[in-house]
């Protein structure tokens, strides 16, 4: 969906509290000027293919909706969602370049390794967005970040929210058939038994 049209449908689903859409007018005074008038018709017009980070940020803070929702192929189903305060952009790529492992070296990423997958859509920003020097990256751009690492757009754009990240031992794990078949089938089983099959487990661990 055209970033034009999901707005659209983010004005048509996320009301002012009197149940009237909101204008360009409105989101300027609710944003303090963040989001201008003329940015809201531009945007509405589809001559912002790629409206800033911060400026999603407080057009979803504004309306009321949870900001992945601009990464969604199905927008959100109308629950109003207030923004938390808490880790800015700059901090959570950086815990992504501290935490996963590049599967063909074992080393952390590179910020060219980054730039070099994200096949054009990054360049020098890979290191302006992680040292907070660029804090308001494109959608795009947050988009090819979170793409290049593996994880939900969502980890990179909720503010309060710390997404657990997988390390380069649970991937191993979960990429073994036996391994992944186990995890799946405790999933299922009430507290009390996942509790007796985790200590089975840890039991034949000690053994080795």
């Amino acid at each position: 969906m055209h970033v034009a049209q999901r707005f659209e449908h983010f004005l048509e689903t996320y009301r002012r509290p009197d149940g009237s859409r909101w204008t360009g007018q409105k989101l300027d005074e609710a944003t303090g000027g963040v989001v201008t008038c003329s940015y809201v018709t531009n945007l509405r017009k589809g001559r912002m293919e790629n409206p800033g980070y911060e400026k999603m940020l407080a057009i979803a803070k504004a309306m009321g909706f949870p900001p992945e929702a601009w990464f969604e192929e199905v927008p959100g189903d109308g629950t109003r969602a207030a923004l938390a305060e808490g880790q800015d952009l700059a901090a959570k790529v950086g815990h992504l370049f501290e935490t996963m492992r590049h599967p063909a070296t074992g080393e952390p990423y590179t910020d060219a390794d980054v730039a070099r997958m994200s096949a054009g859509v990054l360049t020098e920003e890979v290191a302006g967005i992680r040292t907070g020097k660029i804090p308001d990256p494109t959608v795009g751009q947050v988009a090819a970040l979170a793409a290049d690492f593996g994880v939900e757009p969502s980890y990179l754009v909720e503010r309060g929210k710390r997404t657990p990240i997988l390390d380069g031992e649970v991937m191993d794990a979960l990429a073994d058939e036996t391994a992944n078949a186990i995890l799946r089938e405790s999933a299922r089983l009430p507290d009390r038994e996942k509790t007796i099959v985790l200590g089975i487990v840890r039991e034949f661990g000690e053994g080795r």
